[in-house]
């Protein structure tokens, strides 16, 4: 189990969420160990955004094994970092939610 900790933290949940740009992602999962909130995780491309991606970047994809990082749990992010800073790609932004 995973220790929470928000001493680094410098929002409240749901006021910011990690974006994946799933053109750099390579499905590594450094994103997933370092988040303190449980945030992301890694599974197959969803066939859409597979679809949704040149053939480059699909070839990329078939490469890396179709892995990708998702946000599922997106608003329970308080904008600590980790993610983006862990990112071997920088495949993740934080952006304020609308």
């Amino acid at each position: 189990m995973r220790e929470t900790s928000t001493s680094g933290c410098k929002q409240k949940p749901g006021v910011i969420a990690p974006v994946v740009d799933l053109k750099r992602c390579e499905g590594k999962g450094d994103c997933v160990a370092v988040c303190p909130e449980n945030v992301s995780e890694i599974r197959h491309i969803d066939k859409a955004d597979y679809l949704g991606l040149n053939v480059m970047h699909r070839l990329k994809q078939r490469v890396h094994g179709m892995k990708v990082a998702y946000t599922p749990n997106a608003h329970a992010c308080q904008s600590c970092g980790l993610c983006v800073t862990a990112c071997p790609e920088r495949a993740i932004t934080l952006v304020r939610r609308a």
